[in-house]
This record gives structure tokens, sequence and C-alpha cells, in this order.
């Protein structure tokens, strides 16, 4: 990483385990940033992800792409997490706390990072969150802020139910925000676009009640450590991430 704009890393340590390195390591910044990314789906974490990324030189480290990855693992180069994992996804069950704990500890190096880090999937629940805080003393590191983006339901719904993901490269529109050239069709890889099941309306309500549960203890938990920012989601993302560089204190650029 020379300058923020131009790091790339594979995430190799992240997304692989113990045992690997990144292919390529970051220099370090004048400020290092670590922080946790939450808010319900739907609201535009990823995106905010990226740009932050670009920002700051820091690493995405998303659970989200760690399960994502173990799905084509062979079994026997993956951690003993990372087969209790994989065995929950191929048995249609969801990975239990104490795994995605045991996953991120695994990768506890990755939080040491000297270019900082964006932690995107986990904590998600205030369990997770006292665990994820005994993980960085553990690593003598510890976050600078808990973003937590929010959104109206009516808004939140509406970008769910309008969402569309390709069949083949998972690649994801919106058939309002972000529609592909041809409708039905990938512009990158030419599948199939489809609305996944948890996106339809349906589903939604029930998503949204089951997150809302959860994430109330663990706006308190980082609330009371005085970490938590809430962020206004509604707009374009550029107008979310100069909110955020608002909240960081960051400069923003005209």
């Amino acid at each position: 990483m020379s300058t923020p704009g131009s790091y790339s890393n594979d995430r190799a340590a992240w997304l692989k385990g113990p045992g690997h390195r990144c292919s390529e390591a970051p220099a370090g910044a004048k400020r290092v940033w670590r922080l946790v990314l939450l808010g319900p789906p739907g609201v535009g974490k990823g995106t905010q992800a990226q740009l932050l990324c670009d920002e700051l030189g820091a690493c995405h480290l998303s659970t989200g792409d760690v399960f994502r990855a173990a799905r084509s693992m062979e079994m026997d180069k993956a951690s003993p997490a990372m087969v209790t994992a994989i065995e929950c996804m191929v048995g249609g069950k969801l990975v239990p706390d104490l795994t995605v704990v045991n996953l991120v500890k695994e990768r506890a190096k990755c939080l040491r990072c000297v270019g900082g880090f964006l932690l995107d999937g986990f904590p998600r629940t205030a369990a997770q969150a006292g665990s994820l805080e005994e993980i960085l003393q553990s690593q003598g590191v510890t976050l600078n802020a808990a973003l937590y983006f929010e959104l109206p339901l009516e808004q939140l719904r509406t970008r769910l139910s309008g969402r569309r993901t390709c069949g083949r490269c998972k690649a994801v529109y919106h058939v309002a925000s972000r529609a592909s050239a041809v409708a039905g069709v990938c512009d990158t890889c030419g599948g199939d676009l489809v609305q996944r099941e948890d996106d339809r309306e349906e589903a939604i309500e029930k998503r949204m009640v089951a997150y809302n549960l959860t994430m109330e203890p663990l706006l308190t938990f980082y609330a009371e450590r005085k970490l938590l920012m809430r962020i206004s989601a509604a707009g374009s993302p550029d107008q979310v991430f100069t909110r955020v560089k608002v909240a960081l204190g960051l400069p923003i650029h005209e």
C-alpha cells in the first residue's frame, strides 16, 4: 500500500486461514483504522466497506467471504473451524456462534494488520462482540469505532425486494437503481438474474424481526463503550460515504 486508493490485497490469510499469507502486505499508514461495520441486510455495508478500503488502505475482513471461500475448499486443507462451518453449510444449517468465533480466532493475526481492518459480518450479537473484544485484547489492539448504517424499514424493503443476483457469478443488481443492460441477464457473465428467496417481500419482515432482536443488545454493547456511530444510509453511496467521513473526522475531498 503506497497511497490510499491504491491498496489491493488478496486476503489469503483471512480467507484460507492459519498458515497462509497475503500476496501484498500493507506498508502501514499515518493512522491505522480498526472498524466494525454494522447494519441490516440491504443497507449497503459492502459498498461502504469498499469506499473505506480505498480511502483508508484498510483490509476488508468479511466473514461472509470466509464462508463463501469455505464452500470451495477441500476438507483435508481446511482448519477445524472451517470443517465445522462447511459441514453446517452442506447440511443447510446455520453456522453456530462458537464456530464463527473460532473462525475469527484462527485469523487473529489479521486483526493486527498494520494497515488496519474493516470487520464486516461479525459480530452479529452482543455475545460475539464480547468474544471479539477478548480476541482484540489478546492481540494488543482496540477498535476505533463501530459504524451502524441505519435505514427506515420501508426503504429497506424497497432495496431488498428489488435486488437481483446472478445465479452464476453472484453479481448483485437492482431493478431500479442498478439494472442490468438486458433485463434478467448479468452484464458480467451472461448468467440469469434471480431474486433470492430471502429477498422476497414475505421473507423480509421475518428477517428484520430476527435482525432487530439481536441488533439492539449489540448496539447497546458498543454505545456503552462509546464506540457506536450511527450513520444514515439514505441517499446515494457517495452521500452516505460523506457522512461516514464526517463521523470519523476524515477530510472531505471536493
